[in-house]
């Protein structure tokens, strides 16, 4: 039914005013009214799902008051480079592209497609006319974490701080990859406790710990989230069509199942456009899209695995939080 939903809505949403909160609107409608009053740091965990934030808050909630908590709703497709970088730029995809098209990485370039996250929150303050200072890093390595430990006094200098973490994505993508993983998280809660550990011993909660000292409001929230796979569905496409098993872009894709949401033009739901044959094929419920060629070796291999990208409960509807230190 969700999904059901979201197909008959989104269009709409994305080109009305009428909409709950969506990527490209989170720091205009949150995060920048704060500023007026608050040091704010902005904390991203990428790849955070809804019940894991539900995991770690007990532990965030010895420290912290839990002032606001809500939720807001990914775009599609429900990917770091679209979701996030419409969270960093207050604008839309197809936007970024018109109007920042140097900042824009295509589908069909190698490499990371969000590496100007900064210059896109940049860009966004200055379109909102909000003149303060502002620091931006993301956390990848363990040095780094360290480093920012280390720096907490030196950050309290500016009126926004945005951490990003990527550590629950490289979870995500680590149960992919390493039978380990799969094994010591077999399933949602086990993935959850597997977050939870991680979370209780990782330099982002001391973070936080410290930060529950300082006269700060902390924010944390997400880009997306993942869905457990189950349901193999077969596709045909171009040779450059993404690797993405939740949607595909690309021109003559096809393919028989009908649960899939096709969009002959990304224009429509304000995403690049590509060519004039080009078009969105976005999965649903726990569907991972594969192509014919090695068909059943990819479909055992991805199987029960975390991705994103699609559109389900556990991929759109993310959290965002808003807490104020206990002890001032």
């Amino acid at each position: 039914r969700f999904v059901n939903f979201i197909q008959s809505v989104y269009e709409g949403w994305i080109n009305s005013s009428q909409n709950p909160l969506l990527s490209h609107q989170v720091f205009r409608e949150k995060v920048f009214p704060a500023l007026s009053q608050h040091n704010v740091f902005l904390i991203i965990i990428d790849n955070l799902r809804l019940d894991q934030w539900e995991i770690i808050e007990p532990e965030i909630a010895q420290f912290f008051e839990i002032e606001e908590k809500e939720t807001y709703f990914s775009i599609l497709p429900t990917t770091t480079n679209y979701a996030r970088n419409a969270l960093f730029s207050g604008l839309m995809p197809a936007d970024i592209e018109n109007e920042h098209p140097h900042l824009w990485i295509k589908e069909n370039v190698e490499g990371s497609k969000n590496k100007f996250e900064s210059d896109l929150l940049a860009e966004q303050l200055i379109r909102q006319n909000i003149k303060v200072k502002y620091n931006y890093h993301k956390i990848i390595e363990i040095q780094e974490a360290k480093q920012i430990e280390q720096k907490l006094d030196e950050l309290l200098g500016a009126s926004l701080n945005v951490l990003v973490y990527n550590f629950v994505d490289m979870l995500s993508h680590a149960r992919t990859d390493m039978q380990m993983i799969r094994e010591l998280a077999p399933n949602e809660s086990a993935y959850r406790a597997l977050t939870k550990t991680w979370f209780i011993h990782s330099s982002l909660f001391k973070v936080i710990k410290k930060l529950a000292l300082k006269n700060v409001k902390v924010m944390i929230t997400t880009d997306h989230g993942t869905i457990r796979v189950k349901t193999p569905e077969k596709i045909k496409a171009d040779r450059n069509t993404n690797n993405n098993l939740r949607f595909k872009f690309g021109k003559n894709i096809n393919t028989k199942e009908k649960k899939l949401y096709v969009c002959d033009n990304g224009e429509k739901i304000k995403l690049p456009k590509g060519n004039i044959f080009s078009k969105y094929i976005f999965s649903s419920e726990n569907q991972y899209l594969l192509y014919p060629k090695n068909f059943n070796y990819h479909s055992k291999n991805y199987k029960d695995t975390f991705q994103h990208g699609g559109i389900s409960m556990e991929e759109i509807i993310i959290p965002f939080v808003e807490l104020i230190p206990k002890y001032k």
